[in-house]
């Protein structure tokens, strides 16, 4: 009969379980003092009511479970410690999940102290930087933390090593419809398709060219030219319409794309109502030009 293994990997388990270390640090009451690393039953750990992930893959966490079958749990999740003998995920909730899968009653933890904001702070930059999380749950993780833990994009460029560009670029995604989010989250498009993407202001027109992704297969580079000559198509037109406005208002769209260096356009009725519309790439670009237009 084969023997159930240690929660703990063969490596870690001759370092944790020396008396160098902490793990059988116990206050009075007996429960395990905040700050040691222990191996907890599973039953006393509550998942993480914060956890930003909200799909974990079947087949991977079954690979995980046989792994941890062989090996034990090589790197421990991390809990916060609630009370009496009872205990919160703050990190690891997928090893944790396949610690159950694989049969263990106990898994090495990491004892931490978090309130609310910076157990949900921890458990989001943990998962930020697993390698399967997908673009979508990037992006929620990033803003969450720019909202409920109240870090600025500069703190947060800090904290996990990216710039400022690459946050932006993940948030942007969640303005993108539902329909192109589920198709990234799918792995049915990349993240170069929804960047293409997020250039087309019609929502229309963008669920149009992700449906043509999916059914041609297209590659990115195919995905921005089909942009692209949508957006020379709409020039022409706007500049069509431009060819019939007054004098004075065409020397007011030349001065204006001139002096802005983007794309402008005066729409009029007969009644002579209108609309100046001033068009903008980027969050960047659009700070540029409202820093224009104030002075």
């Amino acid at each position: 009969m084969k023997t159930k293994k240690s929660a703990l990997g063969r490596g870690l388990s001759a370092i944790l379980e020396s008396p160098e270390t902490d793990i059988t640090s116990k206050d009075i009451s007996g429960n395990y003092v905040v700050g040691a690393i222990a191996n907890i039953a599973l039953e006393k750990i509550e998942a993480n009511p914060f956890q930003p992930r909200e799909h974990f893959e079947e087949t991977s966490l079954r690979e995980l479970a046989a792994s941890i079958d062989e090996q034990g749990v090589i790197q421990p999740v991390t809990v916060r410690k609630l009370g009496f003998d009872k205990y919160q995920l703050i990190a690891g909730e997928r090893r944790f999940k396949a610690a159950k899968l694989s049969g263990l009653k106990e898994i090495p933890c990491f004892i931490r102290v978090a309130n609310d904001e910076q157990m949900l702070e921890m458990a989001l930059i943990e998962n930020i930087h697993r390698r399967d999380l997908n673009a979508v749950e990037i992006a929620i993780s990033y803003q969450r933390l720019l909202e409920e833990c109240k870090i600025t994009q500069e703190k947060l460029s800090e904290r996990i090593g990216k710039d400022r560009s690459t946050i932006t670029n993940y948030i942007r995604l969640l303005k993108l419809p539902p329909e192109i989010q589920i198709a990234l989250r799918e792995e049915k498009i990349s993240m170069g398709h929804a960047r293409c993407l997020i250039n087309v202001e019609e929502q229309d027109f963008q669920l149009a060219i992700l449906e043509e992704i999916i059914n041609r297969n297209l590659s990115v580079r195919e995905t921005e030219n089909i942009v692209k000559e949508k957006k020379i198509s709409k020039q022409k037109k706007s500049d069509k319409r431009s060819d019939n406005l007054p004098e004075k208002h065409s020397e007011i769209v030349t001065g204006l794309k001139k002096y802005l260096d983007t794309r402008v356009a005066i729409r009029r009725n007969t009644k002579g109502k209108g609309s100046i519309v001033i068009s903008f790439n980027s969050e960047e670009d659009f700070d540029r030009i409202v820093s224009l237009l104030g002075d």
